[in-house]
């Protein structure tokens, strides 16, 4: 294949994951809106959240982060190597492995569930929320089980360059708790059982995550004959063990810091909801945006790498960054002037009321002021997992759970989940900062003047659309009123019109400013018509 056809290639896949993630993150705000106006911001919806909180983060950390990281490269090398027989006895292998071993852990969480929600938890400000808590932390557990899995599938799946299903597995996810959802709202079930149903509806979203994506594994010639190699006889085993290692520490920088802030928001009832609420947002342009360009970064990163061009891969990196400040820029400004009308437009029905939406777009404005690190990051990363420098990303990680841990600890007791929020962007900007430093200083001289009036312009044409954005709010704020009762309608107009306004001015700004991001997007959105 030729060197254009393969950046065709590339840029499709990119395209299909870009938009098949947009599609998931959307639905996700329709289950969110529809679980707040369930259950709203208190004991029950935070209950849910502990619970969940401990199979989903097992699962970014090893399913769907490690694990994806280290088996990938190794199912497709024996792939290429040994053939397709050999490669799926390896996938075999890998998940009868995980079977006993996220099994077992399965089994130890849900005999231990009162300790281990005690261990994730302050003092919760309701009676039975404790109780509460350790039900749903028992139901949901085999969410993990089957969320491994499916990590193993979408993998075997990736490395053929099937990308279809296992971009849309996630999507399914969301269909399975609305579809649950809506029937426990029909059948008007409220408090306890409404909760309990919804942790089951989970459950069955990770099932149809992994069903999702058996049909066209299938078809490739696949077929489950479950290995089990707990002693690692097998190199290739040993191999993905030794890549999950570092993969976990590097990843581990948001999961501790999201347990951090679960504990200490523990104290403050509806805190946790409007923590999750508001970090939902964040990311929805960091999974479009940021998960895209590092998709796309970690293959040139490969490529770089194996031809020991460091200078090829910084000029990857500057090419990274500057995408994603030009697109983040923008996100985190209207996230912070419209996180209220937003915020009110997605969840504020039912049992989420308007000042659980104040609370949930202070949390989100704090929030925002990371974002554009969190993004950088994505593109960073990698590039240090191609270098065989793994270290590094593992010391940036830790110095971000560090730093989110003091601000927590310093400023908790003062500004409450605010803190919180702040906390974590800060650990961001701190995260970034550490790898781009090693990047200059380890991989390649980084042209730091150029990226820095890159971000400079786009930080002005941000704050002028800012500003507009703020203006034209008010302007349709006063014209339509504001009333908590507000119809849908005005809502949906206090929303989108002063989004569009300011994509435009945004746009407009950037190219007076001589940002070349605008022209070449414009280009590609005048080919495709």
């Amino acid at each position: 294949m030729s060197s254009d056809k393969k950046k065709r290639s590339l840029a499709r896949s990119a395209g299909l994951i870009s938009a098949a993630t947009m599609l998931s993150r959307l639905l996700g705000l329709i289950r969110e809106s529809l679980f707040a106006a369930l259950l709203g911001a208190g004991h029950l919806s935070d209950a849910f959240l502990v619970a969940f909180r401990i199979p989903n983060l097992l699962r970014d950390l090893f399913a769907e982060g490690a694990l994806a990281q280290a088996f990938i490269p190794t199912f497709k090398k024996d792939l290429e190597s040994n053939g397709q027989e050999s490669a799926y006895e390896l996938g075999n292998r890998v998940a009868g492995t995980l079977l006993v071993v996220i099994g077992s852990i399965v089994a130890i969480a849900i005999l231990l569930a009162p300790q281990v929600v005690d261990l994730l938890t302050t003092k919760l400000t309701h009676p039975e929320q404790f109780g509460l808590t350790v039900t749903l932390t028992r139901i949901m557990m085999p969410f993990l089980i089957l969320i491994s899995l499916s990590s193993v599938a979408m993998g075997m799946l990736n490395a053929q360059n099937k990308f279809a299903a296992p971009a849309l597995a996630p999507a399914m996810f969301n269909i399975a708790s609305i579809s649950v959802g809506t029937g426990i709202y029909l059948s008007a079930i409220e408090g306890k059982w409404a909760v309990i149903g919804w942790s089951m509806g989970t459950v069955l979203g990770g099932l149809l995550q992994l069903g999702v994506q058996l049909p066209p594994l299938w078809r490739t010639g696949f077929r489950p004959k479950l290995r089990f190699d707990l002693a690692m006889r097998d190199p290739r085993l040993k191999r993905i063990a030794t890549l999950m290692l570092p993969a976990i520490v590097g990843l581990a920088a948001v999961q501790v810091n999201i347990i951090v802030n679960t504990y200490f928001a523990s104290s403050e009832n509806g805190a946790i909801t409007w923590l999750n609420n508001a970090f939902r947002f964040l990311q929805l342009p960091i999974g479009v945006f940021g998960v895209a360009i590092a998709t796309v970064s970690t293959t040139r990163y490969a490529e770089s790498a194996a031809a020991n061009d460091t200078a090829a891969m910084g000029a990857h990196l500057s090419d990274g960054l500057r995408l994603v400040a030009f697109l983040t820029v923008p996100s985190m400004v209207g996230l912070i002037v419209l996180g209220s009308p937003i915020i009110s437009l997605i969840y504020q029905h039912g049992r989420f009321g308007a000042s659980d939406t104040h609370a949930t777009a202070a949390a989100l404005q704090f929030y925002a002021i990371g974002l554009v690190a969190y993004a950088a990051v994505k593109v960073l990363a990698p590039a240090f997992y191609a270098m065989n420098l793994a270290r590094i990303a593992v010391i940036a990680s830790l110095s971000a759970v560090a730093g989110n841990l003091a601000i927590n600890i310093g400023l908790h007791g003062s500004y409450g989940y605010r803190a919180l929020a702040f906390g974590t962007a800060a650990a961001a900007i701190l995260n970034f900062s550490v790898l781009y430093f090693f990047f200059h200083r380890k991989v390649c001289a980084i042209a730091h003047g150029k990226l820095l009036g890159h971000l400079l312009r786009v930080l002005v044409a941000g704050a002028i659309m800012g500003v507009i954005v703020w203006l034209s709010h008010r302007g349709l704020l006063q014209l339509l009123g504001d009333d908590d009762a507000q119809r849908m309608v005005h809502r949906l107009i206090l929303v989108f019109v002063p989004v569009i306004g300011g994509a435009i001015s945004y746009a407009l700004v950037c190219a007076a400013l001589g940002v070349p991001e605008v022209r070449q997007y414009w280009s590609r959105v005048a080919k495709r018509f």
